[in-house]
């Protein structure tokens, strides 16, 4: 089965569109922390400075992309400067309503920058192995794009969608920039040339750790022990053990039973069958180890979660 499309659906990515910008220099905003999400900035006009917290200054290019995976706060600006305005005081000084462009300055048209800004959104509590490997920020240039046709052309797409002012534009382009992140997650695993990704995705392109991911995701139900994980990708169960646990960040039963309450909360939300079927189906052996193992995760029982997003 394909591993990440079973974890991005359980963790139910959603894209979304805040707005495209024309920012005249000199211009700066302080983007605010959004937590459960990943922000998105790709510079179609112009160039733009990304100053993360730990002062870290990244120029973007046109056709450079960065994304922010866990949401955190940063910096946007024309030249790299140690403070800028909160994006909220931006937004209130020019009257922004969300709608259109956010257009700031009135400065040369020729040499404003024009950025296309979004993020993602995961289901609450969604959690993941490879979401927490993930770098504190990834910058997609112009020639990473040049030898990931798939990549650039989506790219590319959000772009042209972006100032064509047609109909079901923002319907259009979030779920362009969904396959977007998708694509780029995809690229992490295929790829050992990306070092930004390696880290993060470097499980899934082992082939023994790759094949026991395979085999949880395609089996929940099943009473894994590491032992038996170890002997069905050929491997001692010591050797398995330190090999899962150095390349995920987690030992395999760790992994198992993150996974099976991940699921438990997509089934939750999105599927009326009952605690004892949702027990089963995750492969817990009574309702009762599942509910304990549920509150010990997430504080409150299954019905308690089920009730909260009805």
């Amino acid at each position: 089965m394909d591993i990440l499309d079973d974890i991005l659906n359980t963790l139910d990515l959603n894209g979304a569109l805040y707005f495209r910008t024309d920012f005249s220099p000199p211009w700066s905003v302080t983007v605010p922390v959004l937590q459960g999400a990943a922000r998105f900035h790709l510079v179609v006009q112009g160039q733009c400075t990304v100053t993360l917290p730990s002062n870290r200054a990244k120029v973007l290019n046109p056709g450079d992309l960065v994304l922010i995976p866990r949401g955190q706060t940063h910096i946007l600006s024309d030249t790299p400067v140690d403070e800028a305005p909160p994006l909220e005081t931006v937004l209130e000084q020019v009257e922004y309503d969300g709608n259109g462009v956010l257009r700031v300055g009135t400065g040369d048209a020729t040499a404003s920058t024009q950025l296309v800004c979004g993020h993602f959104t995961f289901r609450e509590k969604a959690d993941h192995a490879m979401l927490r490997a993930m770098p504190d920020h990834l910058i997609v240039t112009s020639a990473m794009r040049a030898e990931n046709s798939w990549l650039d052309d989506i790219l590319r797409l959000i772009s042209r969608h972006m100032f064509s002012n047609r109909a079901g534009l923002d319907a259009s382009v979030r779920r362009l920039s969904e396959v977007m992140f998708i694509e780029l997650m995809r690229l992490g695993i295929e790829s050992k040339e990306n070092d930004q990704l390696q880290p993060a995705l470097s499980g899934f392109r082992d082939p023994k750790i790759g094949q026991a991911l395979a085999i949880i995701h395609k089996d929940l139900q099943n009473p894994w022990t590491v032992g038996s994980l170890a002997k069905e990708v050929g491997m001692s169960r010591s050797s398995f053990a330190d090999r899962f646990a150095s390349l995920m960040g987690q030992g395999p039963m760790a992994y198992l039973t993150d996974w099976r309450l991940q699921k438990a909360l997509a089934l939750l939300e999105t599927n009326r069958i009952n605690v004892q079927q949702i027990a089963s189906q995750t492969g817990y052996q009574s309702p009762a180890a599942f509910t304990r193992a549920f509150v010990a995760k997430f504080g409150e029982t299954p019905t308690q979660y089920r009730h909260s997003h009805a």
